[in-house]
């Protein structure tokens, strides 16, 4: 038993005379994976670590391990880094007790995986069959602990299924790379709707187009929207950038910022990956971030919140054994009111973004924003006529969500954390070489 673990950890802070928060994070992953149309490798990867984090002499402390047998090295490490650490400005939890109980869903076995990536590379070769495939599948489940010398216990437990099919299509000079994908919890990925997806890129792209350098209506792919502005969201809403003053929504709250059409929010329950309680103890909650382009609030962990004289939103998240820090759930935004093939059809001349290298590059204080197509087409007078190279897309996100033409009437799931529809902009600008 793990807690035991835990357990162990507190128990010797106690005898310390000293405040402790005890983070225990276990996961496994079993990956099937194809490179190049073949079977590759069969491997389950597991990791398991603990992070602690103390209040000794009013100053925090923090050591992290994936050694579980060095408790006591552990815990006078955090005692070591609080002599020099910064004066506490937060509590840590109090009084919470919570078991999630885990699912009883089924991973699929192994061999059926394997089928499935084997009929999907089929099908793509029924298409094309100069396309070299690739396919993953990733068994993930996971457990966080929390405990602290302030009577708290949590205790939650996640897994998620994921499928990815990607094709690499080399044609002379021209090197075409798509992929498609789907994370799901307690249920299969719908295979046939990513090999769909995967193909009607190949099909969209088939065609070479050009565009001269200028302002055109821009429509982003809900995946595209995820890249660019889930994430610039994420950074301009979170209350570390508040209190730094790096978000051009500093003073901005209950101002209206963006087309009313325009909702964010992050809702906690849904999604591959709900839960109850953030990796402080804080209870979560639905909020709204955008409420029809008007700023509603921003979110926050306990240190930051402490740091503006607030209270945690519930928002203290951890990447493996690491401090918390503020980060959404997931972001969600509200679809519109057309159908994305109306969207398309509504375009004279304009492109379409589907994938983007990186996260691209902004300036978040001026809200400024730009992203290198990776995977984008050209549209001519309502219709896709083929893909465009070396192009660039930029814009301001406050001009662009308050010149939108629409955005599409349904949201989709973007790897589980991200459900958002297609957005058409009435004009960005593109800059396109050659």
């Amino acid at each position: 038993m793990k807690d035991k673990v835990v357990e162990q950890v507190i128990d010797l802070a106690k005898k310390k005379g000293i405040e402790a928060e005890v983070y225990y994070v276990s996961s496994q992953d079993t990956p099937i994976e194809f490179a190049n149309n073949r079977l590759k490798s069969l491997e389950t990867k597991a990791s398991e670590g603990i992070a602690l984090r103390v209040i000794a002499d009013n100053k925090l402390g923090f050591a992290s391990s994936t050694d579980l047998t060095r408790l006591e090295d552990l815990v006078d490490g955090a005692i070591a880094t609080a002599q020099i650490g910064d004066p506490v400005e937060f509590d840590f939890s109090q009084n919470v007790n919570s078991i999630e109980e885990k699912t009883n869903y089924q991973f699929p076995e192994t061999d059926k995986l394997v089928e499935v990536g084997e009929d999907l590379i089929s099908k793509v070769h029924q298409y094309n069959p100069d396309i070299l495939v690739d396919v993953s599948f990733h068994s993930r489940s996971g457990q966080a602990k929390l405990a602290t010398t302030t009577d708290v216990y949590t205790e939650q437990n996640g897994q998620s299924l994921s499928a990815i099919l990607s094709g690499n299509l080399v044609r002379g000079e021209d090197f075409l790379q798509a992929y498609s994908y789907e994370v799901s919890r307690d249920h299969e990925p719908n295979y046939q709707a990513i090999l769909a997806k995967l193909v009607e890129k190949y099909k969209r792209a088939s065609n070479s187009a050009s565009i001269k350098s200028g302002t055109y209506p821009v429509l982003f792919t809900p995946s595209a929207v995820s890249s660019t502005m889930g994430r610039m969201f994420g950074t301009i809403f979170s209350g570390q950038s508040v209190v730094q003053k790096a978000s051009p929504l500093t003073e901005k709250l209950s101002e209206k910022m963006f087309d009313e059409r325009i909702t964010v929010y992050e809702d906690p329950t849904i999604g591959v990956s709900p839960c109850d309680f953030d990796d402080e103890g804080v209870p979560t909650s639905k909020k709204s971030l955008v409420n029809q382009g008007v700023i509603e609030q921003f979110y926050w962990d306990r240190r930051w919140a402490a740091r503006h004289g607030i209270k945690s939103s519930g928002n203290g998240f951890r990447g493996g054994i690491s401090r918390p820090s503020p980060s959404l759930a997931n972001v969600c935004m509200n679809p519109g009111s057309t159908t994305v093939d109306d969207l398309i059809a509504g375009i004279d001349e304009g492109i379409i973004v589907d994938q983007v290298l990186g996260a691209g590059q902004s300036n978040v204080l001026a809200g400024e924003f730009s992203v290198y197509i990776d995977l984008g087409y050209k549209v001519e007078q309502g219709r896709i006529v083929g893909r465009v190279k070396d192009t660039m897309v930029a814009g301001n996100i406050f001009e662009a969500f308050n010149d939108l033409v629409d955005l599409s009437d349904r949201s989709e799931w973007v790897g589980g954390s991200s459900l958002v529809p297609h957005i058409l902009f009435a004009k960005l600008g593109v800059a396109a070489r050659g």
